[in-house]
């Protein structure tokens, strides 16, 4: 059934973007971080900030009227939930995976232009610089998997490796969280990613106490052999940046990779054969469009053959969710 849109819907979706450009604007100047602790004045924060009054004064007024700060006459503070939230550090920080979505706003904002053209936007850094950019994009991957790795593994339980390669492993997230659910205390991973990539994995993988079972190794799984012995390859929210050509490029280096019978688990989103469902795959699609040259969401039959080009049997989608944590595996014949 068609939806009946009102005119005031339909511009409240089009100034969706406001909110989003005030959180992203105070993310890229590390606000939160800059400001935490202490009461501070406009003055104070446009100091820290090295930035002129009257812009940090409407910013900070703007977060206020957000509940993202609050104020008591000219003084200003941040919330003790905000300041976990959105400060370096904390557990429960989400402040990575909030400057990576400054950067994909900059991109969504040159939608038109990409679709029109068919190329890539001009792409800048944000004010932090383009090595902080990536740095938050890593820390981002973190971000949205560290609250959901240890249950969604449980649910793959039993699941049993003696040795996992994690490809484009960033720091180190979901290796952690497969081998503390392995029962075998003596299983071993790889995390191989881009040598700019380890260390932040090393950092991570230092303080879990699971050093002495994990290797990293730098390289490039679009160009570079992957490191054979596993009898498990993990590929976590990799194949949505790439082509189906690339997707089976990727999926025959960890077939050699594999050891016979091994097995290959896809972590990612997976697309209804319509491609208008599930909504936060279509609108990745989106993401994908601004943000790569070839990336793109894909359903399982796609996956499917792309596997089975690749030499692998017995496809299977384990899991069906509505975003990142869909699950398919496939096997290397033994």
């Amino acid at each position: 059934m068609t939806r009946q849109w009102t005119a005031d819907e339909i511009q409240q979706m089009a100034r969706g973007y406001q909110a989003a450009c005030v959180l992203a604007a105070a993310a890229d100047l590390d606000l939160f971080e800059l400001l935490k602790g202490t009461p501070f004045s406009a003055a104070d924060a446009a100091a820290k900030l090295h930035a002129g009054l009257r812009g940090v004064t409407i910013l900070l007024d703007a977060l206020c009227a957000m509940q993202l700060l609050e104020k008591q006459e000219a003084q200003y503070q941040i919330p003790p939930v905000v300041e976990r939230l959105l400060t370096h550090g904390d557990a429960g920080s989400v402040l990575g995976i909030t400057q990576h979505q400054a950067n994909c706003l900059r991109r969504w904002a040159q939608l038109a232009r990409t679709v029109k053209s068919g190329t890539l936007a001009p792409r800048e850094p944000s004010l932090r610089g383009a090595a902080a950019d990536y740095a938050a994009f890593i820390e981002a991957m973190d971000n949205v998997s560290g609250p959901v790795a240890t249950l969604l593994v449980a649910e793959l339980q039993p699941l049993r490796f003696r040795h996992l390669l994690d490809v484009g492993g960033a720091s180190g997230t979901w290796t952690l969280a497969l081998l503390r659910a392995n029962a075998d205390a003596s299983a071993t991973a790889t995390i191989f990613d881009l040598p700019q990539v380890i260390p932040q994995a090393q950092a991570r993988v230092a303080a879990s106490g699971l050093a002495g079972r994990v290797k990293l190794v730098g390289g490039d799984f679009y160009v570079d052999d992957l490191p054979g012995g596993a009898d498990l390859v993990w590929v976590s929210a990799i194949v949505h940046q790439n082509s189906r050509a690339q997707n089976r490029a990727l999926f025959g280096r960890a077939f050699r990779a594999l050891q016979p019978g091994g097995r290959i688990l896809i972590r990612d989103i997976v697309m209804e054969a319509s491609r208008t469902a599930p909504v936060a795959g279509a609108l990745f699609a989106v993401n994908m469009l601004v943000s790569t040259a070839q990336g793109g969401t894909f359903t399982f039959g796609e996956l499917r053959e792309d596997l089975e080009a690749a030499g692998f049997a017995a496809a299977t989608l384990l899991r069906r969710h509505e975003g990142m944590h869909s699950l398919v595996a496939a096997t290397k014949p033994g």
